[in-house]
């Protein structure tokens, strides 16, 4: 007797199985789908494609999402969403910025999908794709690295993506016409200037700036250093901006000697470094020479991570880390609700906490 065979399923039971699943989950995978009704990728994504004719779901790479309608989406509960979340460092602030997303996330009653990339990743788009493709998220929170060559090319996917993403601690514009994307960061521009000013209060007039070329809050950090320059009329040649190695490579403590030279022959009596690390570095470096800190040299270290430890403890300038997270969450949240909402571009203000490191510039 010849075995008998199993009947594959209808078009009526298959899209009937998957609409199943969708108002079950929020999300389809066509590889889930093929293995549960025995059926080819192609026969799942003409399904697909029919149901989303239909009205009745949203297609997106690798699957299905529940179809939002006039700010509202019936399928799944809000509970079951799942928030997908890429950053480039899991050690050093970002931390601090995550565990702002889980908690507002988790006040939605949604989850996490957390992933790490690096500050010199080139293609971060497959590592997004899978987030949605595979994790089947329902919205971004992401830090790419925005100078990277194929930056453009992950902006003109979130853009056409049906999945909702905000940028954090990034900004981004899409070509040709250079709209703005969905943002929040830190005024670090702001930092900076605070931290000049504070320096230029105590009555510091050559102020150095410190800082990493590899990280983009660097850049905006100089910017704002300059723009105090400007605004307090203090002259461009009694000052310095420097830039120095990651603490790994081999000539970092010669860099820092350099640049401790550099302060010593400009009479500069003040720096403004970034990192907190970093900072410390100098101050030790300084320190070990027989400099004295603060009488000697003050010093503003820039992201309050672990600044308040040191000895002496570091006036610093702290980005609001969690309140970024949670912004970022807040923003998508608001996005998923009314999708026509005009983009939002939120800025939050860091603070200048003052410690043990800054002194009155000595007469």
């Amino acid at each position: 007797m010849t075995e008998p065979t199993t009947r594959p399923p209808l078009a009526a039971e298959r899209r009937s199985h998957l609409l199943g699943v969708l108002a079950r989950d929020g999300a389809v995978r066509v590889a889930d789908l093929v293995e549960q009704l025995g059926v080819t990728p192609v026969t799942v994504r003409r399904d697909i494609a029919q149901l989303e004719a239909e009205g009745l779901l949203e297609r997106v790479h690798g699957g299905a999402v529940a179809r939002v309608e006039n700010g509202h989406d019936p399928l799944p509960p809000v509970q079951e969403k799942a928030l997908g979340v890429l950053v480039p460092s899991l050690d050093y602030y970002w931390p601090g910025v995550v565990r702002g997303i889980e908690a507002e996330a988790a006040s939605h009653g949604m989850r996490t999908q957390l992933r790490g990339s690096s500050y010199e990743a080139t293609d971060e788009l497959p590592a997004v794709r899978r987030l949605v493709e595979v994790n089947a998220v329902h919205g971004l929170l992401l830090a790419p690295n925005t100078d990277s060559p194929r930056a453009q090319d992950l902006l003109q996917w979130l853009a056409a993506s049906p999945v909702p993403s905000v940028l954090v601690e990034r900004e981004g514009q899409l070509n040709p016409h250079r709209e703005a994307v969905e943002s929040v960061t830190t005024d670090h521009a702001l930092g900076a200037l605070m931290a000049v000013r504070h320096l230029a209060d105590l009555g510091h007039r050559n102020v150095g700036l410190v800082v990493n070329p590899q990280s983009p809050t660097s850049r905006k950090i100089a910017m704002g250093w300059r723009r105090a320059v400007a605004d307090l009329s203090l002259t461009a040649t009694s000052h310095f901006e420097r830039t120095i190695p990651d603490r790994r490579h081999p000539d970092f403590n010669d860099v820092v000697d350099a640049v401790l030279e550099t302060t010593l022959s400009t009479g500069t009596t003040a720096l403004l470094v970034h990192s907190d690390p970093d900072a410390m570095a100098f101050v030790q470096h300084a320190q070990d020479r027989g400099l004295s800190v603060p009488r000697d040299l003050s010093v503003v270290a820039y992201d309050d991570e672990v600044a308040r430890l040191y000895s002496p403890a570091l006036t610093a300038v702290s980005p609001p880390r969690r309140s970024v997270g949670r912004a970022a969450v807040d923003l998508l949240v608001k996005r998923l609700a009314d999708p026509g909402r005009p983009v939002h571009r939120v800025v939050l203000s860091p603070q200048l906490i003052v410690r043990e490191s800054t002194a009155p510039a000595r007469g």
